[in-house]
């Protein structure tokens, strides 16, 4: 376990090493944290592909081979490596389609649940951090304006910023 932060950045797209195979960019950390062999790195690897979704033959590919949803999976797979309990996940959907953001959602949610992870959830989509937050922060010019359970602040509004937020958002 890492008592570090790990990170899931907005855009799977920029966040991942083009050159590298898929095996390798969810090595490093293990390789850089030093602290098991070979074996034991890759076999790390393959139960991480299978924990976040990825099929195992995508190994040996490169990002700019794999969809974006499997990207994002990879992002997923790069923070988790080195089992933190706290991540920071930037927008880590809005760079997907739709249909996509729903199954990475559910995936992020199942973690949450199977590695009593937290998340810091950064978002713009409040349907997003309806779905997935039990607390939420409304930031207005770089300050928290109003914070509280998810419920509360959704349906008891108390900051003008927040209610035309959520009116914008038609929920």
């Amino acid at each position: 376990y890492t008592k570090r932060p790990q990170m899931v950045f907005q855009d799977p797209f920029s966040s991942l090493n083009p050159s590298k195979t898929i095996g390798w960019i969810l090595e490093e950390p293990l390789r850089i944290f030093g602290k098991y062999d070979e074996a034991e790195r890759k076999k790390r690897v393959l139960d991480m592909m299978d924990r976040v979704g990825l099929e195992r033959e995508l190994v040996n590919r490169k990002p700019n081979e794999l969809s974006g949803g499997q990207k994002q999976r990879v992002s997923i797979g790069v923070a988790l490596i080195r089992r933190p309990r706290f991540i920071v996940a930037d927008e880590p959907v809005s760079a997907l389609d739709v249909s996509i953001q729903g199954q990475i959602l559910k995936l992020l949610l199942e973690l949450r649940d199977e590695l009593d992870l937290s998340y810091l959830f950064i978002t713009h989509d409040l349907n997003v951090c309806y779905s997935i937050c039990d607390r939420v922060a409304v930031m207005y010019k770089g300050e928290i304006v109003e914070e509280g359970p998810v419920e509360e602040v959704y349906n008891n509004p108390q900051h003008e910023y927040t209610k035309m937020l959520l009116e914008a958002a038609l929920l």
